[in-house]
């Protein structure tokens, strides 16, 4: 099967999909090949055809070769639909106000980065509708005038003997806030990506010029912290999208002439994501007022008594008492035709044996098998794979998720 390759030089894959062979330079091979991008192998029996296929990673990716060439873009589009994908993302950021509603539109577009950039506008644009939020800023400067505090310290460190000018600190009331910089960093590394829609890209360009005066962050800078109050409430699901636009698995690097940019997305990372909020939701929602189960998500434990082996199950929930009753890991990959991956059963049964639990679960996304009950020999412990529909309305999948967690709820102890 090779795939059309347009005047762009643009790939289409779909996650998961079988392996696809077409005509690439070496160079941009090479660079998908170590990139961890999709899976590319080069053909062994047509010279210059390389072997694609996408793994979970989805989104968008343009590699250029050496000398100038024109870009390829390798465009990678996830199994579930793109309002599907949204809902997860929506729940896993936020479950208490998720996107069931609507909120976040992605309009008419199909592909993920297109969707995600109109998803971000749209947020963004309504948080600033009402100007720009301003708060108070720690500021340290040289002066000529004292505001603010002095710093002796440094005052006699950098200008020992000197008046003027004066090391100072101050909280200044400005726009040029954590929350004004992660919006415009977002609508920034957006701008950069291949794939943008026209339309949606000359909004982009409106609100990073709305946000002109914000400070830059900087390649290699760290993401600034925000915390959820009352007063930058409006900001809310702008921010939290764009810390999945600068926290997402990107692909930006240049080694030599060889440049890589674009925008992926873990379906692994978001589908353990809203497997384990969701629980959790259901266990806060279960025990509000009772003093019951408490949740907890990558809780660390050990397999042997030196506690040397070190394992983190996704989801462990524990009794009143504080012991551990009940685990559950996500896994969202390819089913194989003999089933799901046997190494996920022997890590479950590390789990179980060393939480002491008679039972441990699995949760996939659904493939072709149902949900299986393995009894372990000379153990006693039993292992179920469940598998979630993601292609289903928000309320079932849900409702899903409330059966998984009456299993979770029963586990007996060895």
């Amino acid at each position: 099967m090779t795939p059309a390759v347009d005047a762009q030089r643009s790939v289409e894959l779909v996650e998961h999909a079988p392996a696809s062979s077409l005509v690439l330079p070496d160079a941009v091979g090479r660079a998908l090949a170590a990139s961890d991008i999709v899976d590319a192998t080069p053909d062994p029996y047509t010279p210059g055809h390389w072997s694609l296929r996408a793994g979970s990673k989805v989104g968008a990716v343009s590699v250029t070769a050496p000398g100038g060439g024109e870009p390829v873009t390798v465009r990678i589009t996830p199994k579930v639909p793109i309002v599907r994908l949204f809902f997860l993302l929506g729940y896993s950021l936020d479950p208490r106000r998720s996107w069931r509603d609507g909120e976040v539109e992605v309009a008419e577009h199909r592909d993920l980065l297109p969707a995600l950039a109109h998803a971000v506008e749209r947020q963004v644009d309504r948080a600033l509708r009402q100007g720009l939020l301003q708060g108070y800023r720690a500021t340290e400067e040289s002066a000529l005038v004292v505001r603010g505090r002095i710093r002796e310290a440094e005052q006699i460190r950098r200008r020992f003997g000197a008046m003027l000018p004066i090391e100072v600190a101050y909280d200044e009331f400005t726009t040029d806030i954590a929350e004004n910089r992660i919006l415009r960093a977002a609508v920034e590394r957006l701008l950069r990506l291949p794939g943008i829609p026209r339309d949606v890209r000359r909004r982009l360009l409106h609100q990073r010029a709305r946000l002109a005066d914000v400070t830059a962050i900087v390649r290699g800078q760290p993401i600034p912290d925000w915390r959820p109050t009352r007063l930058n409430s409006r900001y809310h699901q702008a921010l939290r999208l764009s810390r999945v636009v600068l926290e997402g698995a990107s692909a930006e690097h240049a080694p030599g002439d060889l440049r890589i940019d674009g925008f992926l997305f873990d379906m692994n990372k978001l589908f353990e994501d809203f497997v384990t909020t969701a629980l959790r939701e259901t266990f806060q929602d279960r025990s509000q007022g009772s003093g019951g189960h408490t949740a907890r998500l990558q809780d660390s434990h050990h397999l042997d008594e030196a506690a040397a082996i070190r394992m983190k199950p996704d989801f462990v929930l524990y009794g009143p008492d504080g012991t551990p009753c009940a685990v559950a890991d996500a896994k969202y990959k390819a089913e194989r035709p003999g089933g799901y991956p046997d190494a996920d059963l022997y890590q479950m049964l590390a789990y179980c044996t060393a939480l002491d639990l008679r039972e441990g679960h699995l949760v996939y996304a659904k493939g072709n098998a149902p949900h299986a009950a393995h009894q372990v020999r000379h153990a006693g412990i039993v292992i179920h794979q469940h598998a979630l529909d993601l292609d289903q309305e928000p309320a079932g999948l849900l409702a899903d998720i409330g059966s998984v967690a009456e299993l979770l709820a029963d586990t007996p102890r060895v």
